[in-house]
């Protein structure tokens, strides 16, 4: 079978592609065939799941996953997985990749988790934003590498309780972004914060908000991969947490936000255009996930690949195209959920 990532991204009349998010009766994002394309059986050493990688096209052509693996105590750590067509034959670090060290970095002494990885030009390294985790509950991490072979860990940059964050690959008015989330009295929401040198961060804003009621992304959003710098602004896909009887289910929505100042949202998609419905994304260790961490675009700068974790258990790929997810939200966003009510964190506005 041809494993190209684009004739193989086919509708398959078997495949659960019920949900119709265009005009054209066509999905946003089509399903791999060969779904799920890493798990556990793939690893060179005992693990327990393989889901939430951070991605990147690396300069000799090759996709780069470094994905979230956790072991059989239950802890995570983080491995790459290196492939010529971003699908399949997956050449895997046979030990970990970059690994929790609790003795100088305390607050990893549960591990370490979904990363997000930025390719930053002015400093021609790879940002990697993770999780790290501990008695206080999840932070955000930063590390710096240049091969994926050694890191320069940097520590916590946001405190607990925050996680689900991304750097922006350039300066917004002389200063670093970062979108993240952490979970405040406010509740919790997606902000952004700003900083000179990676290390001292301030001008915390809330950028959007979780809606309440029944809405698709009520009570719990947060950043995905990361945003995606377009002519429009940065086209950013968020995942939003409904809580039902039975569980909660994570699906993705859109949003659009301005290139100079990416505090201020232009268009936010009412309904969510990616869930849960293949039964390797409804069932395993967390039923009912959908979470991608990264993506590559290819040379047409418009046809994505989207690597996802499903049910916190394997990871799979879904290929759609930039202009088609930019024109989605041009009609599926409204006024009133379309901005954000920003707030400044000092001032309390």
């Amino acid at each position: 079978m041809n494993s190209d990532p684009n004739t193989n991204a086919t509708a398959d009349t078997n495949a659960p592609e019920c949900h119709v998010e265009t005009r054209t009766g066509l999905p946003l994002f089509t399903r791999h065939l060969n779904n799920p394309i890493l798990t556990q059986s793939d690893w060179p050493y005992p693990i327990n799941s393989v889901f939430n990688a951070g991605v990147v096209k690396l300069p000799d052509g090759d996709t780069l996953l470094l994905c979230r693996v956790e072991d059989r105590r239950g802890l995570s750590h983080l491995c790459a997985a290196r492939s010529t067509n971003g699908v399949d034959n997956w050449r895997i670090d046979a030990t970990p990749t970059l690994q929790a060290n609790p003795r100088e970095y305390p607050e990893e002494i549960w591990g370490i988790e979904d990363p997000r990885i930025t390719y930053v030009p002015e400093l021609d390294q790879y940002a990697v934003v993770y999780t790290s985790f501990a008695r206080g509950g999840p932070g955000v991490s930063l590390a710096m590498t240049q091969d994926f072979k050694t890191f320069e860990r940097y520590g916590v940059i946001m405190q607990p309780e925050d996680k689900d964050a991304a750097l922006l690959p350039r300066r917004v008015n002389g200063l670093w972004a970062l979108i993240h989330r952490p979970v405040t009295t406010l509740g919790a929401h997606m902000w952004i914060s700003y900083s000179p040198d990676l290390r001292h961060w301030g001008g915390h804003k809330i950028i959007i908000e979780a809606r309440r009621g029944g809405w698709w992304d009520a009570n719990k959003i947060g950043l995905c991969s990361p945003p995606i710098e377009t002519p429009s602004g940065w086209l950013t896909i968020y995942h939003g947490v409904r809580q039902t009887a039975s569980g909660s289910i994570y699906r993705l929505g859109l949003a659009l936000f301005d290139l100079d100042k990416p505090e201020i949202c232009l268009q936010r998609g009412d309904s969510w255009i990616f869930g849960p419905e293949a039964n390797y994304e409804r069932n395993g260790d967390v039923k009912d996930v959908v979470f991608p961490c990264g993506q590559t675009i290819d040379d047409d700068g418009d046809t994505i690949h989207l690597y996802y974790g499903v049910a916190d258990s394997a990871m799979a790929l879904a290929t759609g195209s930039i202009r088609s997810l930019l024109a989605w939200l041009a009609v599926n966003s409204s006024p009133s959920h379309g901005n954000t009510f920003q707030r400044d964190l000092v001032s309390g506005r």
